[in-house]
């Protein structure tokens, strides 16, 4: 029996460019990339050098704070090169991709038969441990502290957002697999969330808590589920796992090999045709657009508008993103912005902006803040979108002037920056929440542990 999550408080996004239900399979990029940006906190120690021949599946570097946590290349090929920073800081691993692709071999598995120990090992030698993220803190998890429960957002409502129904459609046995072996990673209860009306391939497995959502974005956070279901107090941890991520996972338990495959969405106003594509994590954006994007006026983003990052063409997808974004950037400026009537922007506030009188009318912003950074100003629009039970003004500034015993007692452990996207959204003061609350989390991390 479900149990219903019911969401008042957020803001839904409609933007053009939805991207249309058909799947088109892209040439492989020639080369992929592994990069230290999408695994934060992690300080990498290196396994394969330059030159060195590796299979899809083998290990590029490990965890400096653990070295059971393992990253895998997601192709086989050649590594030509290590991409360094300051100091010499590792920021990426580049493989240039062998025309067919070998994998490693790490034998098919039975989960049923298997031990919490055993799947914890298998995990780690195959580099899925990765998938694997912790509250607090929102980093790759800690193998060490048991969670007490684990949660799966089966429910996609950021905007333009890959529609996980379709894209997890046959892939029922994976899943199974996954959440099989997963499960024995806790004594307490898996928890999937779908949409209220979904047909999820989700709600049909076994081993599972199923929980229906309904609201504005961010209900489909799994931060707002957790928050809803079972909320994290200190000394506390849960375990985080994506359904895109879980697939992956199932296919190492039937297949003995890591698939790292993705059906990933090409949305925004800026693609001539939106669709799903499939592609490897780490290809190069350029080759997964495939000359699909409008015009050069074009921000790019790998991952959806309120919580992905930047990139170029030449750049690469995320390791965990199934999503990128094209928008139109937003480099113009408009005579009198702030003293006329607008009709073609969202707003929260009802002066001189008139979108509330159209509430399913789909909008094609650009990335104009349409203002510029200054001191908080206390206006109550946070309160108006965000629903987890914390205080979002009174956290952000604790964050800020690092105040520890304030950060715990407004709930710093609750949250992860991406439930501070549409607070940032809405901020007249275009202050960094994401940023804000990433920093002040690190320094939990750091000093409390």
């Amino acid at each position: 029996m479900s149990k219903d999550i019911r969401i008042k408080k957020g803001l839904d996004i409609k933007l053009v460019g939805v991207a249309e239900k058909n799947i088109t399979k892209i040439s492989q990029s020639s080369i992929y990339a592994v990069k230290l940006e999408d695994f934060h906190g992690i300080t990498p120690k290196l396994i394969a050098k330059e030159g060195a021949e590796v299979k899809a599946g083998d290990s590029l570097f490990y965890s400096k704070s653990d070295e059971r946590i393992l990253f895998s290349s997601p192709v086989s090929g050649k590594v030509i090169e290590i991409v360094r920073g300051a100091r010499r800081k590792v920021l990426a691993v580049k493989i240039a991709a062998t025309a067919s692709q070998e994998y490693k071999d790490f034998g098919t598995k039975e989960a049923n038969t298997m031990s919490a120990e055993e799947v914890r090992h298998h995990l780690f030698a195959s580099g899925c441990w990765p998938f694997v993220k912790q509250r607090p803190y929102d980093v790759v998890a800690n193998p060490d502290q048991a969670p007490k429960a684990i949660f799966i957002s089966g429910y996609a409502s950021a905007p333009l957002a890959a529609d996980l129904d379709y894209t997890l459609a046959g892939k029922e046995a994976a899943l199974q697999a996954a959440i099989t072996a997963v499960a024995k990673l806790t004594d307490g209860k898996v928890h999937v969330s779908v949409g209220v009306n979904s047909n999820s391939p989700l709600t049909g497995l076994n081993g599972i808590e199923v929980h229906k959502v309904s609201g504005p974005h961010p209900s489909g956070n799994v931060g707002t589920q957790i928050a809803s279901i079972d909320p994290i107090n200190k000394g506390e941890v849960v375990w985080v796992i994506t359904p895109q991520d879980l697939v992956v996972i199932g296919e190492l338990f039937l297949t003995g090999k890591l698939n790292l495959t993705r059906t990933v969405a090409l949305t925004g106003s800026q693609f001539k045709n939106p669709q799903y594509v499939t592609a490897i994590s780490g290809a190069i954006i350029e080759d997964v657009t495939a000359n699909n994007l409008q015009n050069e006026n074009t921000r790019i983003i790998s991952g959806n508008v309120l919580s992905g990052k930047e990139v170029k063409a030449a750049g690469f997808l995320g390791y965990y993103d199934n999503q990128i974004t094209a928008i139109p950037e937003g480099d113009d400026y408009e005579f009198f912005g702030w003293n006329k009537p607008i009709f073609n922007k969202i707003s929260t506030s009802r002066a001189l902006t008139f979108s509330w009188l159209t509430p399913n009318k789909k909008y094609d912003l650009n990335t104009n803040t349409n203002g510029e950074h200054r001191a908080f100003v206390v206006t109550g629009s946070y309160e108006e979108v965000f629903p987890l039970d914390i205080y979002p003004m009174q956290l952000l500034k604790a964050f800020m002037y690092k105040d520890l015993d304030e950060m715990e007692a407004l709930g710093g452990y609750e949250v992860a920056p991406e439930d501070f996207a549409l607070t940032e959204f809405v901020c007249v003061s275009k202050q960094p929440h994401q940023k804000i609350i990433r920093e002040g989390l690190d320094l939990m991390r750091e000093e409390l542990g």
